[in-house]
């Protein structure tokens, strides 16, 4: 009935929109429909566009049902996309900022929003013990064949040792189930799967936290649960808060800590108060996971940076831990990361290092391995690591240079805030304690971008730029 109101339609519409054609011939189909001695039959071309072929009916007695066209109708077809229905996403706060101060022409334009570090020119830096590993491996003319599923085994080792420390007795006992990840990011989510599926519900992480925690969560199929950490109105770590929240969180939970140089606020507990954070965990039976992305960069001493955790195992925590290398060996773009367990023993460490395979295989199947040789022969060899150091070491001193003039230059324009928490904080960023208003009037004003939180970068401020970010910071934060 449908193609029989089309054919009517399309005969009412012939004069106009028919093109006449020269005799061609066409084939009938089903789907034909005759209307006064002449038929109208849909031509499937696999295109957009229905081709309706308009003439005498076809010879019954020929094989092919082969007739001659009097005219053709050409028509859209509105078949619908099968992407018409996906809307927009919101764009990434951190890549949408990036997005923004690239369009924006300003000449003094400052990007402070995204997290990798920035020599005192303002550029990338790759570490000089980083270049020369890397030249080495060229010469080496090594394969590019797959790596296991667990990652370059060697880069493994020296990855736990780096975090655990080499006199880490679970470490000699073959107690830790280690693996190689997507950098930090592909961790999280591998062992937020593992969790989901070994009977946790949910996770707890501080608030605030690195903003990417939440979502790498949530979709590994955890509800995502917060306990308090910051306070805004001190500008300080809110430790009271931290402990009683800790208590009162249900036994056996997972609940995520920053090993050091705490994303966003910087602000981390100090020895004394991670041990009472360890002896809470204990008795509440939860399960320490360590998000280490800062490592030697935050204080510039990769021992120091990893006391936390290596205190925990200590302790005899049988910790969870996923560790980053793109902030302190400078390589962001070859996603180098570690995910390990500590488990009681050599078997369980086997099971479980089964189940970490078991979701990487269908994940991402294996880890690149240029970034992971590199770090390898960094760590293993002692005169690479001492290098490391010392260039770790004068990028967190950068860092902690600007922290100091950026404060004092606040503190010299007469600001009535205080301002001492930038120098407290370590590591990549300092949350300033600027209001969402005052990090837009930053942007529009004086073209700084920030994350809206008040996160500010820390790697992007230099010797250069650093009065011009203090002077338009004291502009929107005095209302002038």
């Amino acid at each position: 009935m449908l193609l029989r109101q089309a054919a009517q339609a399309l005969s009412r519409r012939l004069p106009t929109t028919a093109r006449r054609s020269s005799p061609s011939s066409f084939l009938a189909t089903s789907s034909s429909v005759g209307i006064d001695n002449f038929v109208l039959t849909p031509v499937n071309l696999q295109s957009k566009r229905d081709i309706w072929v308009w003439g005498s009916p076809p010879s019954s007695s020929s094989s092919n049902r082969r007739g001659f066209a009097d005219a053709v109708v050409d028509h859209e077809v509105t078949h619908e996309s099968h992407w018409s229905q996906f809307p927009m996403a919101p764009p990434d706060p951190i890549i949408g900022l990036t997005e923004a101060y690239l369009k924006d022409d300003f000449p003094d334009k400052v990007n402070v929003g995204v997290g990798a570090y920035r020599c005192d020119q303002g550029m990338p830096f790759v570490l000089p013990v980083v270049r020369e590993a890397e030249n080495e491996l060229v010469a080496e003319e090594l394969d590019h064949e797959y790596s296991g599923i667990a990652g370059c085994p060697n880069f493994v080792d020296v990855a736990l040792k780096f975090a655990y420390g080499d006199e880490c007795v679970p470490l000699k006992e073959n107690r830790v189930a280690g693996v190689q990840t997507l950098s930090g990011t592909g961790g999280l989510r591998v062992f937020g799967e593992v969790l989901h599926q070994f009977g946790h519900k949910h996770i707890y992480v501080p608030n605030p936290t690195w903003g990417n925690h939440i979502p790498i969560f949530t979709n590994a199929g955890l509800e995502v649960r917060k306990y308090r950490y910051y306070d805004n109105a001190t500008s300080n770590l809110d430790f009271n808060g931290l402990l009683d929240d800790l208590q009162a969180i249900p036994e056996g939970s997972c609940v995520l800590l920053h090993a050091c140089a705490h994303n966003p606020t910087g602000m981390d507990p100090t020895m004394e108060q991670w041990k009472q954070i360890s002896n809470v965990a204990k008795e509440r039976n939860l399960l320490p996971f360590f998000d280490c992305a800062y490592q030697g960069f935050a204080s510039g001493d990769a021992r120091k940076d990893a006391a936390a955790l290596r205190m925990f195992v200590e302790d005899g925590h049988n910790i969870a831990l996923v560790q980053s290398f793109s902030k302190n060996f400078g390589l962001y773009g070859q996603r180098v990361g570690a995910l390990s367990v500590v488990a009681d023993t050599p078997d369980e460490a086997k099971r479980v290092l089964s189940q970490l395979k078991v979701h990487i295989r269908p994940s991402y199947s294996n880890p690149p391995r240029h970034g992971a040789r590199i770090v390898s022969k960094i760590l293993s060899s002692e005169k690479k690591t001492d290098e490391f150091v010392e260039q770790c070491m004068g990028m967190a001193k950068r860092i902690d240079s600007m922290r100091i003039k950026l404060r004092n230059t606040l503190e010299e324009l007469g600001s009535s805030r205080s301002w001492e928490h930038v120098t407290k904080q370590i590591g990549m960023f300092a949350y300033s304690g600027m209001s969402k208003d005052e990090v837009v009037a930053l942007r529009e004003k004086h073209h700084i971008y920030c994350t809206l939180d008040g996160r500010i970068s820390m790697a992007g401020v230099t010797s250069k730029n650093v009065e011009y970010i203090a002077k338009a910071i004291h502009d929107v934060t005095e209302g002038k």
